[in-house]
């Protein structure tokens, strides 16, 4: 997986995941990367620093103490550390992507596996229009887009699972 920093055509600066760099370049041309802030789908890459791992060290930067000077370090330190695993940026994203999965499930009719064919018979007209939303694989949704099917993925919360 790699890590991108992105940029949209309006400033507005976000990361995000990706399995290759084919796989960004495919997505990103396909409008498939929006920016979270603005909706924009003109994403470029930003600027980065590669975070390497350096093999040119010899020793550890901390030494561990001497045994005689265990103790003595683990009663000093404290038995609970905060941890900080995401910015205000990310905790903040995260907040607005639970507002909608939490808006779409209040505002559409979930149909679970069959989103793609129900998404088909309603823009044919076979089905009453109706706002729905559901799980479609890769397969599914390239063919709704080459049908002209308006949709929008949503992004799995982690802790949730949706």
């Amino acid at each position: 997986m790699i890590k991108y920093a992105l940029i949209c055509d309006q400033a507005h600066d976000f990361e995000s995941w990706f399995a290759t760099s084919a796989s960004f370049e495919e997505q990103a041309k396909r409008g498939f990367v929006s920016c979270p802030v603005c909706n924009s789908i003109k994403v470029e890459r930003a600027i980065m620093a590669p975070h390497v791992a350096r093999t040119d060290r010899s020793k550890p930067m901390i030494e561990a103490p001497p045994p005689s000077a265990a103790p003595a370090v683990a009663a000093a330190a404290p038995e609970v550390a905060p941890v900080a695993l995401m910015g205000e940026k990310e905790i903040a994203l995260r907040q607005m992507l639970a507002e909608l999965h939490r808006q779409v499930a209040e505002n559409a009719e979930h149909v679970g596996k069959r989103f793609a064919e129900e998404a088909l018979k309603i823009h044919h007209g076979e089905s009453d229009s109706r706002a729905i939303y559901g799980e479609a694989s890769l397969e599914d949704a390239r063919m709704l887009h080459e049908e002209g099917v308006e949709f929008l993925p949503l992004p799995r919360l982690p802790d949730t699972g949706h």
